[in-house]
């Protein structure tokens, strides 16, 4: 979120990089990817980030795939009214994709403690696979967390610097 001078919510920068790979199978089509943050022991999402899914198919017939995601439809998905703006976007392609999360007005509104930032991806006639990286808000110091995926993610990093 930018407020009157330019700057993201909480002064702070939050970079989420995470690679898709590029799998070798009969029928590929690209992941649905969400990532939302949860706060450390209570249940629920704190804040929804992104969503994408096939935003094009006739019907809206993209979201019948969204509760493949398991852990995201639990956790808020399924309360989500969809497309969310800010939140959704279309499925990406195979390899790195970069979220600037500081401008996210979810950050905002975020009470101070620790949390989970969690991301779960699914494929249609695929399989299914959640990461989670633990981070601190406010932002007081630069932080630091990687996660290595071993089927429908890659590797996914969080920096967050004040």
């Amino acid at each position: 979120m930018l407020g009157l001078a330019g700057t993201s919510a909480w002064a702070a920068e939050v970079q989420l990089k995470l690679d898709l790979p590029r799998l070798n199978v009969a029928e590929y089509h690209r992941p649905y990817v969400a990532v939302w943050l949860e706060k450390a022991g209570e249940p629920g999402a704190a804040a929804q980030l992104a969503v994408w899914y096939d935003l094009k198919k006739p019907n809206n017939g993209g979201t019948k795939w969204l509760r493949d995601m398991r852990q995201w439809w639990r956790q808020g998905g399924r309360a989500l009214s969809l497309p969310a703006d800010g939140v959704s976007g279309a499925t990406r392609a195979p390899g790195e994709a970069v979220l600037q999360l500081d401008r996210h007005p979810a950050l905002a509104s975020l009470p101070a403690g620790n949390y989970e930032l969690v991301v779960e991806a699914a494929r249609e006639a695929g399989g299914r696979e959640v990461l989670r990286l633990p981070m601190s808000w406010p932002v007081k110091a630069a932080q630091q967390a990687k996660a290595q995926g071993e089927h429908e993610l890659g590797a996914i990093q969080l920096s967050i610097k004040p």
